[in-house]
């Protein structure tokens, strides 16, 4: 974009113009994004507890995160009296800005990428790491011992699991060779049985270690360490109100997103399909293959992040000390074996039984997601939808 601006604007002018259309995209796809994740983890938690979720507002109740963002607009923003006045007006802007900046050298794509940098998996864990400085911030300046603990408890937590989730991502790394994400996904090309995941059996299981950690790092339950019931508040952000807390949420879905992506480009292929032998761009065009691109790499990292809900309103919320000695007694060594088994693999065993373990994972993975989702649809539990009324009928 900025090569055709040029032919037309001053070189500066037209940085600027780039520049500001790359990040209002970025801005725009995470505000949309967090609505609709909004509305997904509201019917996720409705099936699970066998509700129903929003239906009134909008067709399937689409707009009713919507209507909930024009509310926290209209809602007064206020500060304690206690707080901080600029930390605390500002800590909201710093968590969002460490999930934006993710974005920038993300691809979503072939060739849609905002900075295509050398060392862009390592970038992204960096800035992603940096909301815990909001975290504290809001914490600290709020002029509570409550927001104050909840604070503390999710530094702890952000900053702990780094070193495993950053172990994980070394072990990809070893296998392709780069740090580059649009390397990684152009050594996946191909088939499915090509992708990092399916590699050896130290990718398969880092693959898993690297979501769980990547979950703990978004502060999502059952790693929410945030809120405490012993409290009966929310963590660093229960002095928040209106924009200022939407923004805490907007980075939480952010990062959400970010890191599955990220995952999506690690293990899972990128932005292939898995099913196609050849790169869509190639054969079809720029335009044409990169809409197949882009819908493969949203959807592997959209289902990634409904797999954080499903989990979240699986599992019971755990205790801080069950949390780090969790990390540090178990991740950690997990991480530092696998990494070493990589190392060992790639030099000796990947010669001799390397393409019969990647099929062997492969097919066997993809059995057992047939056999789950033939498993859904042959599922006949509950009450038929006749003997119900009122709305349960709909």
């Amino acid at each position: 974009m900025q090569a055709w601006l040029a032919d037309y604007l001053p070189d500066w002018l037209a940085l600027l113009v780039t520049l500001g259309a790359a990040a209002g995209a970025i801005v725009s796809f995470i505000g949309v994004a967090a609505l609709l994740f909004i509305w997904a983890e509201r019917k996720v938690s409705a099936r699970i507890q066998d509700r129903l979720g929003p239906t009134r507002t909008g067709p399937l109740g689409l707009l009713q995160s919507l209507a909930d963002g024009i509310k926290l607009l209209t809602k007064e923003d206020v500060a304690p009296d206690t707080a901080d006045k600029f930390l605390f007006r500002i800590a909201p802007y710093l968590a969002f800005c460490a999930s934006f900046v993710g974005f920038l050298a993300l691809p979503f794509a072939n060739g849609l990428v905002t900075q295509n940098l050398n060392v862009a998996a390592f970038f992204m864990l960096a800035v992603l790491s940096s909301e815990v400085f909001g975290v504290m911030l809001a914490g600290y300046s709020s002029g509570s011992k409550w927001a104050l603990f909840g604070g503390v408890r999710e530094a702890a937590q952000v900053v702990s699991y780094e070193v495993p989730r950053s172990l994980c991502v070394v072990v990809p790394v070893c296998v392709l060779g780069t740090l580059n994400l649009t390397t990684m996904s152009e050594v996946q090309a191909g088939y499915f049985w090509n992708w990092t995941i399916f590699h050896d059996p130290f990718c398969f299981v880092a693959f898993f270690l690297f979501f769980i950690t990547a979950t703990a790092s978004c502060k999502r339950a059952p790693f929410d360490l945030a809120e405490a019931e012993s409290e009966l508040v929310a963590g660093f952000h229960t002095e928040y109100s209106g924009l200022r807390w939407s923004f805490f949420f907007m980075a939480e879905y952010g990062s959400m997103f970010a890191v599955s992506g990220l995952a999506a480009y690690l293990y899972l292929g990128g932005w292939h399909t898995g099913f196609l032998p050849f790169e869509p761009v190639n054969q079809w065009g720029f335009w044409l293959g990169n809409a197949l691109n882009l819908t493969a790499f949203v959807g592997k990292a959209s289902a990634l992040v409904l797999v954080m809900m499903w989990v979240r309103w699986s599992l019971p919320r755990l205790r801080i000390d069950q949390v780090m000695m969790v990390c540090l007694k178990y991740f950690l060594p997990i991480a530092c074996v696998l990494l070493l088994g990589v190392a060992t693999w790639r030099l000796y065993l990947e010669p001799v039984i390397g393409e019969a373990t990647r099929y062997v994972l492969s097919f066997g993975s993809l059995a057992f997601v047939l056999v789950v989702v033939g498993s859904l649809f042959r599922f006949n539990g509950g009450i038929p939808r006749g003997q119900l009324g009122g709305a349960w009928a709909k």
